[in-house]
């Protein structure tokens, strides 16, 4: 997870707000292939965080393959 520079548009991309208040941006690509709800997991510290999609066989085939 980066902070983007505010020369980044982001105006394509649709938002996703976590529990905590934090808001990623997801490419509208994948958002027509992903379930209507699923997980995340933060993981890493500092700039080494990256964010992990937890889904089943069948949900990494519909939004690889679909």
């Amino acid at each position: 997870m980066l902070n983007a520079p505010h020369r980044d548009d982001f105006s394509n991309y649709a938002v996703a707000v976590l529990p905590d208040r934090t808001k990623i941006v997801i490419d509208p690509k994948a958002v027509a292939r992903l379930p209507s709800q699923f997980r995340l997991t933060v993981r890493g510290l500092g700039p080494l965080k990256h964010l992990d999609l937890e889904l089943s066989g069948e949900e990494w085939g519909q939004l690889l393959y679909d």
